[in-house]
């Protein structure tokens, strides 16, 4: 399972018979995650290392490792648009 590598692979089917992916190395043991509000960033949980990733999918590559005194758990939760 890729999840257990610590490696996210970001797969561009924008061309299905000519797959782009590109490897990010993250943290062991990612578990659930979700975007920003703009679509642009994911977070993601690295439960057993104690860490939040952040990987930029415009440039696919790796923004942070945040570590946490807890398991994280950051979700989708909520996004709000202020008008």
């Amino acid at each position: 399972n890729v999840k257990e590598t610590g490696r996210i692979l970001l797969v561009d089917y924008s061309d299905v018979q000519n797959l782009s992916v590109t490897t990010i190395d993250a943290a062991r043991f990612l578990h659930d995650g979700g975007w920003d509000s703009t679509l642009r960033y994911f977070l993601t949980a690295a439960n057993k290392s104690d860490t939040v990733v952040v990987v930029d999918s415009k440039d696919r590559r790796l923004i942070a490792k945040i570590p946490v005194d807890e398991i994280p758990h950051p979700g989708r939760g909520a996004n709000f648009v202020h008008k």
